[in-house]
């Protein structure tokens, strides 16, 4: 009998869930727009400031891992346990994570004991702000050859570090941090709150 998902380590889980990197699905688009109205349900629509689509499944043509990453940002008297249940009665497995800026939450849909299954979501719920992300996402859109020179590089990283999600997401630190700074100078302040 396998080990249930929140018992393995971190190793297990990588093996289990590889790095995959593909070319662009354009079934991604819709696939956000159907999640976004689960999520507005879970959470409630007056909880939610801003939700977006993020990360590489947002820009056509760049290859991606096929997880579509979500960016929601609730007003600071959302109640988080409420949002909790809901979620997690939205099929989402909940994350805490101590790390990441408030409320330290992501939910991920999509990991079963199996490996993946279906469409794989991570929604990354936050305060509002004003994120790097949605500059990133953004900058990649609108200058293509920077977006081509990030899909090569993940490529090239997803065959170092296939079985290392933590190796694979640090060593792109570097680029998403020089291409972030050259977006917030070319789009100022386009997020602030």
């Amino acid at each position: 009998m396998t080990k249930p998902l929140d018992e393995m380590t971190n190793e297990e889980l990588w093996r289990l869930f590889p790095i995959i990197v593909c070319n662009h699905n354009p079934i991604w688009k819709e696939n956000y727009l159907l999640e976004k109205a689960v999520i507005e349900k879970a959470i409630g629509i007056d909880n939610i400031t801003r939700i977006n689509h993020i990360g590489s499944t947002t820009v056509p043509n760049l290859v991606a891992k096929p997880t579509i990453d979500i960016l929601v940002e609730i007003k600071d008297a959302t109640d988080t346990e409420e949002l909790i249940i809901n979620m997690k009665e939205a099929s989402y497995i909940y994350s805490p994570q101590p790390h990441n800026p408030p409320p330290h939450m992501m939910f991920m849909k999509g990991y079963t004991n199996d490996g993946f299954r279906d469409q794989v979501y991570h929604v990354h719920v936050r305060y509002s702000g004003d994120w790097d992300e949605l500059y990133f996402r953004d900058y990649l859109l609108s200058h293509l050859d920077v977006a081509e020179e990030y899909g090569k590089l993940k490529i090239e990283l997803k065959q170092k570090f296939e079985y290392n999600r933590d190796g694979y997401t640090y060593a792109k630190t570097d680029f998403i941090k020089k291409i972030t700074k050259l977006a917030r100078a070319e789009m100022e302040n386009k997020y602030g709150v």
